[in-house]
């Protein structure tokens, strides 16, 4: 529950089971890409075998395990971007926060790491909660949705209710209204949505 994460430490949430990956990765640039996954691991936790090792990541993240010992500030935005998720994975965590995955990454990246997150999903049941402004990719992955306009959410439910609704085609999608005209964001106030949405 949000009650028992409230106004605790970073480590001690870390503790409890939840990775993060935070937007713009948030790589340590200083460091070989095998030093970042090894921070990722928790204090005390060694390295281990199977889906969860170092080796695991670089078997995940192929340009990863080429590129182990040379400086994480030279990576691509779609290595640092595995790094980073790979950083959050290797700790074993019940439940990942992912905060935009894709924020400036080409579509053939992208593609790789929501492939990656679903796979961690669905084979490791791993939970997670992911934050991303690309609606096609996350309903690629998700179960379950929150629509949200100026932080409040306006609706949710399963991923194929929400594909199905026009609203959620025509303004996230791009897949137009009858006639086929697509409508833009810019045409209609988020306020007009909203209140549609609430009413």
């Amino acid at each position: 529950a949000a009650s028992d994460v409230y106004k605790r430490q970073a480590y001690e949430i870390a503790n409890m089971g939840v990775g993060y990956v935070p937007e713009n990765r948030d790589i340590f640039p200083g460091l070989t890409t095998r030093q970042n996954l090894t921070l990722g691991l928790k204090p005390g936790q060694k390295d281990g075998a199977g889906r969860w090792s170092m080796q695991a990541m670089f078997d995940m993240f192929e340009n990863l395990d080429r590129r182990a010992d040379v400086e994480a500030s030279v990576l691509s935005g779609g290595e640092q971007q595995m790094l980073a998720f790979g950083r959050a994975m290797i700790a074993r965590p019940e439940l990942i926060l992912m905060d935009e995955p894709s924020l400036g990454l080409a579509p053939k990246v992208v593609a790789e790491i929501f492939d990656t997150i679903k796979r961690l999903n669905q084979e490791d049941g791993t939970a997670i909660l992911l934050v991303e402004q690309n609606a096609g990719v996350a309903f690629s992955v998700a179960d379950y949705g929150y629509i949200m306009e100026s932080g409040q959410i306006v609706m949710e439910g399963d991923v194929a209710k929400l594909r199905g609704d026009k609203d959620i085609q025509s303004f996230y999608l791009g897949m137009g209204e009858e006639g086929g005209a697509r409508q833009s964001f810019r045409d209609v106030k988020h306020y007009k949505r909203r209140k549609r949405w609430l009413s």
